[in-house]
């Protein structure tokens, strides 16, 4: 008998999202000490959600909990990265190419990148990139796929965040959004995915230059 998961409280979701927003946007970053008291003012909240928040952000990778140092914020070093993106590298141009050869729609996708184009900070187009990449990967027609792609998802936006503080490189990533999407919308299934591995693999290669991919990368491009 499959098990139903239990639906986590609404307090609790409350604060999950707004930590993982604070965290993914770069308001709390890397190594920085999350504390329950400081977080439930922050909140008005009681400290059990926020607990139980940043219990479910260390299952995701979001967060580290250690009994010494309490809660930080998950340090981003080159071997983090490549594991990430070593996933990716693997599974999201497949899922791309599977959804581009079933004719799914790609109208997420579009909007997505409209809505990035047209943001007005950092934290918006931030927010957009990583629904462009979703809509592009969820329509492949497996589910399980799709889940194992958004398990990694606030990891790698992690990794994003990072690179994104240290050098900027909003233009070039909208221009192989584009492009990728392009092909995609022409039925371009292999083209389309070997844009997006491309796009993905030299992101990693820019910011973390000693993150030897296990993934040989094909051309050149960047992440969103």
């Amino acid at each position: 008998m499959t098990s139903v998961p239990t639906p986590i409280p609404s307090r609790t979701q409350y604060v999950l999202e707004g930590i993982k927003h604070r965290i993914l946007t770069g308001q709390l970053t890397p190594g920085q000490a999350l504390v329950e008291t400081e977080l439930a003012a922050q909140f008005g909240v009681s400290k059990t959600p926020v607990r139980e928040a940043l219990k479910t952000l260390a299952g995701t990778g979001l967060v580290v909990m250690n009994q010494y140092k309490g809660v930080t914020v998950r340090m981003v070093d080159a071997d983090m990265a490549r594991e990430v993106y070593d996933v990716r590298l693997l599974l999201e141009p497949e899922a791309l190419k599977r959804a581009v050869r079933r004719g799914a729609s790609l109208d997420a996708a579009r909007d997505a990148l409209t809505r990035a184009d047209e943001a007005t900070d950092t934290a918006e187009r931030s927010l957009a990139n990583r629904e462009f990449h979703r809509a592009l990967y969820l329509p492949c027609g497996n589910p399980l796929l799709g889940r194992m792609l958004d398990e990694v998802r606030d990891q790698a936006a992690l990794v994003s965040a990072v690179a994104w503080a240290a050098s900027p490189s909003w233009d070039r990533e909208a221009g192989e959004h584009r492009e990728i999407l392009r092909l995609a919308l022409a039925g371009d299934a292999d083209g389309a995915a070997l844009a997006l591995h491309a796009h993905i693999g030299s992101f990693v290669q820019r910011a973390f230059p000693q993150a030897e991919s296990e993934s040989e990368v094909q051309g050149e491009g960047g992440q969103a």
